[in-house]
């Protein structure tokens, strides 16, 4: 094999983010669903026979040592490859929004570069050096939609329904380091535990155990809470809040919870504000995917009921593609120096298949 071309590296969206604790390395710990999404980079991968690793950027010019190399040689010396590539990246993710364009493009090229060499490595393999180029990293690699904890590496796939998601992003960047030394930065007043995972360690299992019952309880007695995209789920206590993982995906996917980086990231710039109020007069249920600045919302609107995004007949495919139309269409109306998209959720990332578990 001597080249992979249109490597895709898709975005993700924060359904929700809560800070729930610090590591004493300074870390914050996180619970999150991330779900990926259609907008994405788009990369390609020549082989070279010399080990040298060379960057050619068809857009914006990207910082010299970006996370593509960094992630491309640190495959290279842990496999001792002698082989080298040509990466060629056209960015069409904007910047500085929390989507997570810089970690998918790094695990973009963990997966094709695994490929293109002739390693085979299996996903298991890869997600050590993943998780050493950044927190979002191993997301991608996994390659699934999933649960999100600790500073991003436990991550427990999760299924969810398919999503259409206005995305806008204003024309500021904000820093992360900014974000997460911020005054106004709250930590959740608990964390949520869902019955039905895998526990990761044995007091939370028992734990889990004793509260199925009272979870159960808490689902049937919350009928009214797909009408309330604002709402909260569960039963709370000190402990956290319980979740019962046959229901959590509906419940996240219709905005429960909340993003506790928003608060500094507003009062850091008006433009994430304005992006927010923006979404929010339009579609309702606006938030702040990761650290900022880019903000999205779910879309309902009656295309969506009647067809669940799945046309089966020339009818149903016309109305989707006239609500298509009218979001585009209003999307365009964004201020100058905005960008903004209709996106789909991916139910998983396309390059998936390109790493054994």
């Amino acid at each position: 094999m001597q080249a992979l071309y249109d490597v895709p590296a898709p975005a993700k969206l924060n359904l929700f983010l809560h800070v729930v604790g610090k590591r004493p390395d300074g870390y914050h710990l996180l619970q999150s669903l991330f779900v990926l999404i259609d907008w994405a980079d788009t990369l390609h991968f020549e082989r070279r026979a010399d080990a040298r690793l060379q960057r050619h950027d068809r857009g914006d010019a990207l910082p010299d040592d970006d996370l593509c190399l960094r992630a491309a040689r640190a495959l290279q010396q842990a496999s001792g490859c002698t082989l080298g590539a040509d990466i060629h990246i056209d960015k069409r993710l904007p910047s500085g929004a929390g989507m997570g364009g810089g970690s998918s493009d790094a695990a973009s090229t963990l997966l094709a570069l695994n490929r293109l060499w002739g390693l085979n490595w299996p996903r298991s393999r890869l997600q050590p050096l993943a998780l050493k180029l950044g927190a979002d990293v191993p997301f991608f690699v996994g390659g699934r939609n999933a649960w999100v904890e600790g500073i991003g590496e436990v991550l427990r796939p999760l299924d969810l329904p398919p999503m259409r998601l206005a995305v806008v992003k204003p024309s500021v960047s904000i820093g992360t380091k900014e974000i997460f030394s911020s005054p106004l930065l709250q930590r959740s007043n608990s964390v949520a535990i869902v019955a039905g995972f895998p526990a990761a360690n044995k007091e939370r299992d028992a734990d889990n155990r004793l509260k199925d019952s009272a979870a159960s309880s808490a689902v049937e007695n919350s009928a009214g809470f797909l009408n309330n995209v604002t709402g909260r789920f569960g039963e709370s206590s000190e402990a956290g809040e319980y979740l019962a993982l046959e229901n959590l995906a509906v419940r996240l996917s219709n905005g429960w919870g909340r993003n506790d980086l928003q608060p500094p990231a507003e009062a850091a710039s008006s433009e994430v504000s304005q992006a927010l109020q923006w979404l929010q007069t339009r579609y309702g249920n606006s938030r702040m995917t990761g650290s900022g600045s880019a903000v999205f919302a779910r879309i309902f609107d009656s295309a969506d009921r009647e067809l669940e995004y799945n046309s089966t007949s020339q009818q149903e495919a016309d109305i989707a593609s006239d609500s298509e139309r009218n979001l585009e269409a209003t999307l365009a109306g964004l201020p100058p120096s905005w960008v903004g998209r209709v996106c789909r959720s991916l139910e998983v990332h396309p390059l998936r298949g390109w790493a054994e578990d």
